[in-house]
């Protein structure tokens, strides 16, 4: 299991992305009707959504006969919305903020007019998608920084309602990475989901949920928690973690993030009571850290950027009632037939030590091929 584990946490991904690179996993939309003046539809619209977070900057659309129209595998961002017909003026919508799975839904009603005329429309972003019945929450990746919460994947999931581990419990209890799964509230706990750029990173858990792989959620553009409505990229039916890492772009951007806790900024509520009670000694936190750093930026101006980022975490604590042996740490060599290194003498100053700590580092290269394709290289 331990290597399975690491071949999971240790991959290539080389995709050639056509339109929309999200499509297996979390990809945002734009769609609605173009009417004239008198309310009539108009087929044959062209249709531009323009954001610095596409890669070819503006992809289009064109009105069919019912003079609707689809614009698929937008990327989060802010978008502009233009629509142009010839002998009608150009309409144009500006700060629609699209996240997640989020269907936009934006018309227009254009007027005869001179063609290089421009109506511009200041609106504010649809909030309600009546496209699809996915029940989804976005986290942005400034709003995972702000809460305090792990910022593994197992921090997010004590934020999705109904949400049980393996054991059946709440899903509060594990906030670090490692072997685990989790499901929805009346069905099975091991379909819950864990997609990383649209790819599952837990199929090799016996079909189980999530493995130990540990996604840098802190580098992260954001989140997407799916509760219901997913579609046939998820091969069962429970709650879906959905990372979208971040990329690079035309300017130098990093992020840096540090918390710690040691012993000394812990309380205790260790008493005479618990200890008449037979508790030889508490559970003691003796240090809990979290470090992280990322930059990005281009290689060469619109065509190849890079984005990097290293993590380390861990946490320290002892292991209630559990000591050191006296006897084996004055005895060097062990005495034939001596029945002393065999009898323990608990040594109540050397606790047992419950410790883990994990290191993430990793690469993303990717470089535009042409105006609708991209190559993408990820190392971690």
């Amino acid at each position: 299991m331990v290597r399975v584990a690491r071949l999971v946490g240790l991959f290539v991904l080389i995709a050639l992305v056509p339109s929309g690179v999200m499509a297996q996993g979390v990809s945002a939309s734009i769609t609605g009707t173009v009417k004239d003046a008198s309310g009539a539809v108009l087929p044959g619209v062209t249709v531009e959504a323009s954001s610095p977070a596409l890669i070819e900057k503006t992809r289009s659309a064109v009105t069919d006969g019912t003079g609707q129209y689809r614009i698929v595998d937008l990327r989060p961002g802010t978008y502009s919305v233009t629509f142009t017909h010839t002998g009608f003026f150009a309409v144009k919508r500006d700060g629609i903020e699209l996240s997640g799975s989020f269907t936009a839904t934006v018309n227009a009603d254009l007027k005869v007019g001179a063609v290089e005329e421009t109506i511009t429309v200041s609106g504010e972003t649809p909030i309600v998608d009546v496209q699809s019945t996915r029940r989804h929450t976005t986290l942005s990746g400034e709003t995972i920084n702000a809460i305090p919460v792990s910022k593994g994947w197992a921090g997010i999931m004590v934020l999705m309602p109904s949400t049980i581990t393996q054991a059946g419990t709440s899903a509060d209890v594990q906030v670090t990475p490692g072997m685990v799964v989790f499901g929805g509230a009346g069905g099975r706990n091991n379909e819950g989901r864990l997609l990383v750029d649209g790819l599952n990173t837990g199929a090799s858990l016996n079909g189980a949920g999530v493995s130990g792989y540990n996604a840098d959620l802190t580098n992260s553009s954001e989140v997407v928690t799916t509760n219901s409505g997913g579609l046939g990229e998820i091969e069962v039916n429970g709650p879906v973690i959905s990372v979208i890492p971040k990329t690079g772009g035309n300017s130098f951007k990093g992020t840096l993030l540090g918390a710690y806790v040691g012993s000394s900024m812990t309380g205790s509520n260790y008493t005479d009571e618990l200890k008449a009670a037979g508790l030889p000694s508490p559970l003691k936190l003796l240090k809990v850290w979290d470090a992280t750093a990322g930059v990005g930026g281009p290689i060469k101006k619109d065509r190849i950027w890079f984005f990097g980022n290293y993590r380390d975490e861990g946490s320290w604590a002892t292991i209630p009632g559990i000591f050191a042996n006296k006897n084996f740490e004055s005895i060097t060599a062990p005495v034939p037939n001596s029945a002393a290194p065999w009898t323990v003498v608990p040594d109540t100053n050397i606790s047992a030590r419950n410790a883990n700590s994990w290191q993430i580092a990793s690469l993303r290269l990717t470089t535009q091929i042409n105006s609708r394709n991209k190559l993408n290289l990820f190392w971690d």
